[in-house]
Parts: C-alpha cells; structure tokens; sequence
C-alpha cells in the first residue's frame, strides 16, 4: 500500500497558515506528498522547501483571480496538486493548509486504509472535526460548523474537488462511498494572529465575492476583532504535538465566558436530538456512508 499527501498554499507565511505544522502532520504515514505552491508575495516557497524532506515534491502554480465565484479557485489548485500525484499511490491524503492531524491517530488511519484497500466500494474516508475559534482553548459547536469530512481519497483522477475545496466527487457529479474512522481533523483557520487574520479575510473574500460586495459588506480594520461569540466549547483534550512551538507563540489572548447559553431555541432543540440519536438535523453531507 503506497499513500501520498497533497495540499495547495499561497501567502502562507503573510497569512500565518500551519502549513508546515499540517504537513509534518500526516508526513510519517506518507510515502511522498505533493505541495501546490501557489504564485505568493512571501517566502511561502521557500518555507516548503525548508522542510528538507525528501518525500516533499513541490509544483509551482498560478492561481486564476479572476475565479471569484463560490470559491471555485480553491477546488482547481487542490486538482492540481491532486493530479500531480502518480498511478503508483493507492491513497491520497488531503489536509488544507489550516488543517493539521494529531499524532496518536496516525496508526488507525494507516490501518484503516489497510482494511479497505481491497474493498472497491470504499473511496474515501471520513475524518471528524475539532474547529477552533479565538484561540487553542475553545472549539465551535454551532451547527455552521461542518462535522465531518473527506480527507483520504482514492487515487483515482475521476475524483475532482467539489465546489470550495471543502469536499470530492466522482464524475460525472457523484458523491464518495465514505467509511468513517477514529480520527480527527484540527481545524486552525479561526486561531491565529489577529493581523494576518484579516489580511486572509479580506483577501479570501475575493475567491467568493465581487468588488462591490466586498466594499459594500467587508468590515476594513487593520486586525480582525473575535469579540464574542455563542456555540463554543472548552477543548478538553491535547493538541498535535507540532503544534506545540505554533502554540507558545500565541501574541494574543481570547477569552470567552462558558456560562453564557446559547438563546436559540432552535439550537437547543437540535441540541437535544443530536445528544438523543446521533442524528444532526439538516446537516449537510458531501458523501455517502457505507
């Protein structure tokens, strides 16, 4: 069984993504791993290629702005790094770029893509989700957060990136036959340096809308403002351990009062069935379990 990793990043340094933390993640189970290097105004290539491993194949692309509809240019750099990965490889395993794996889950997730190898009707697998928001201590509940997705996928090149790259399908527009796993996915878009958070965002804005919303819509402000928010949890469990230098390094702080309920009645019904049978009402899947 041979896996590659792939992922795709731009400013990754000007927007202070984990990047290499995210691909060091998931590294010890990958025979190589393709890295999309997108055209930047940072030291971003540079940063991969100091990671000095020899697993690491990295093609550089340039990404098409004038793609500002739905995020769809997120979905065509992760299909390029996709397709640079050879018929060789059984697995392909995708994390974004804000997107790490924690250390004790790497032997399940080897293993289950050992116990499925042989079974066609499985095309991917499905990780569980930790998104925080703020700072490293607090997780989002609400119900806006996606709860799972696919982050392991056959290498099979009729498998495109859906949509905003959040997800795949098979042509013609199918979704994946998913076995989902014992594994979680950290998800740090939400934790990180106030600066460079609203820099993303006000760049990341582009990919889904035009000039005048984002004029109209977009709050101008040289750092983004957490404030406060409803729907969060305190993370009781451990981070991945290459998070651990990314953490000590945090310059700002985010607290949030746990006391405070949420006032959606809505929320708290869907709460309470979600707690009763498992079953997230209206959730929406990009895939089909099997």
């Amino acid at each position: 069984m041979k896996v590659c990793g792939f992922t795709f990043v731009r400013n990754g340094v000007r927007f202070d993504y984990p990047v290499v933390e995210s691909i060091l993640s998931i590294l010890p189970i990958c025979d190589s791993f393709v890295v999309a290097v997108g055209n930047s105004d940072d030291d971003t290539l540079q940063l991969i290629k100091n990671i000095k491993s020899p697993k690491i194949k990295i093609i550089e692309t340039v990404w098409d702005d004038s793609l500002r509809e739905g995020g769809r240019v997120l979905a065509v750099e992760t299909d390029k790094a996709f397709h640079a990965i050879s018929e060789e490889y059984d697995w392909a395993f995708y994390l974004q770029a804000d997107e790490v794996v924690h250390e004790n889950a790497l032997p399940a997730i080897k293993q289950a893509m050992a116990d499925h190898l042989g079974n066609e009707k499985v095309e991917g697998l499905l990780f569980n989700y930790f998104h925080f928001y703020g700072s490293y201590s607090y997780i989002g509940q609400a119900y806006s957060w996606c709860r799972r997705e696919v982050r392991v996928i056959r290498n099979r090149k009729n498998i495109f990136s859906y949509r905003d790259a959040q997800g795949f399908r098979k042509r013609p527009n199918q979704k994946l036959k998913v076995k989902l796993i014992d594994a979680a996915i950290y998800h740090y878009s939400w934790v990180r340096e106030p600066k460079a958070l609203q820099a993303k965002l006000e760049t990341f804005h582009r990919f889904w809308h035009d000039d005048h919303w984002i004029e109209k819509t977009m709050i101008k402000a040289e750092e983004f403002d957490y404030g406060d928010t409803e729907e969060l949890a305190l993370f009781k469990g451990t981070h991945p351990a290459v998070m651990k230098d990314r953490i000590a390094r945090q310059n700002w702080e985010y607290t949030h009062d746990l006391t405070k309920e949420p006032s959606s009645v809505k929320y708290k019904f869907k709460k309470w069935v979600e707690d009763l049978t498992g079953w997230r009402i209206g959730e929406y899947r990009n895939y089909r379990l099997v």
